[in-house]
């Protein structure tokens, strides 16, 4: 069950950062769920062990179930502390790439970064890098020049928005970098949780 547990806190992770990797640069921040991942893999196995050796009551069997126990919980107090050393380089991070990702916004032919923009902005009911008005700073806007911010920044109660600045009341209000940064940061703390509770079982 724990190993169950483990893994799939590492696969939430995963799934989820694929959704915000447009404004992380850093593929080391995934370490920690790489490592709890293959914790909760060497955890069913040494489950296992554990098991048949309590059976045959095989002191050699135990012993060795206790020295890998005694390897993952080591392995689990450093993911707790690549945990927090990455949660804390997150902000830099994101302010470092997220300028980039919205100056190549290209909303007449999405691609990739284009779309995770949009789901962002949906998602996190956001909208430009501080408010709306950083998209004026843009080039997709300049190149518009219809005055209007992309569709995914309307509130999602309104039906008639057209993203326009003239009726900013339509638009969502925050900005997007701090939701993102307290997003990634959530993420990281499941698996320093993950990590932490199943260590003090352990022990």
């Amino acid at each position: 069950a724990a190993a169950g547990i483990l893994c799939y806190v590492g696969a939430y992770v995963f799934i989820t950062y694929d959704d915000y990797d447009h404004f992380f640069e850093d593929v080391y921040t995934l370490i920690p769920a790489v490592i709890i991942i293959a914790v909760g893999t060497l955890l069913f196995i040494i489950g296992l062990i554990g098991c048949c050796a309590t059976i045959r009551e095989s002191r050699c069997g135990l012993a060795t179930f206790v020295m890998i126990l005694l390897l993952v919980f080591i392995t689990e107090v450093v993911v707790v502390v690549l945990g927090y050393i990455y949660r804390a380089k997150v902000e830099d991070e994101v302010d470092h790439s997220i300028r980039k990702v919205y100056n190549g916004y290209n909303g007449t032919n999405p691609d990739a970064a284009s779309r995770a923009i949009d789901y962002v902005q949906r998602q996190l009911r956001c909208c430009g890098i501080h408010n709306y008005s950083d998209w004026e700073n843009t080039v997709w806007f300049k190149q518009t020049k219809n005055n209007s911010v992309p569709l995914s920044c309307c509130k999602a109660a309104l039906s008639n928005c057209t993203g326009s600045l003239t009726h900013p009341m339509d638009l969502y209000s925050e900005g997007c970098e701090a939701l993102v940064v307290k997003k990634l940061q959530e993420i990281m703390m499941y698996v320093i949780w993950a990590a932490l509770a199943f260590a003090a079982i352990q022990v």
